[in-house]
């Protein structure tokens, strides 16, 4: 159930999936010997199939793609079982960061530059 990237090593030619899968990431359903099992989904006209391919672990790394989702579920539990020993509730959900403050910027007459574009004039030679 752990997500892997497929990152091709060319120096090792067995168990190497296809170019297609190259920078994909999957998650793992199968462990063999000397390969993984990797099922992933793979978008064929107007549908996602789920593709299962074994690859060598040459050919594999462990992802990082859920690193931040795994340290934030530990974070909510530690707020939650803090905020039942003090008998509160604890909001755990993420906030947007919203628009940024007001600013007024202030210049004098000298210092605007306005920019026009210079005036057409047609040569006939």
């Amino acid at each position: 159930g752990d997500y892997v990237d497929i990152v091709v090593d060319p120096s090792v030619q067995k168990g190497m999936p296809f170019s297609f899968y190259h920078g994909r990431t999957g998650i793992v359903f199968n462990v063999n010997r000397n390969a993984l099992g990797v099922e992933m989904t793979k978008i064929v006209g107007n549908r996602q199939l789920r593709k299962r391919i074994h690859v060598n672990i040459a050919h594999l790394r462990k992802s990082r793609c859920n690193e931040d989702f795994l340290r934030r579920v530990k974070a909510n539990d530690q707020k939650k079982r803090d905020a039942k020993l003090l008998g509160t509730k604890a909001v755990v959900k993420r906030i947007p960061e919203g628009p940024k403050e007001m600013k007024i910027v202030k210049a004098t007459a000298e210092d605007v530059e306005v920019l026009t574009p210079l005036p057409f004039i047609e040569n006939y030679f």
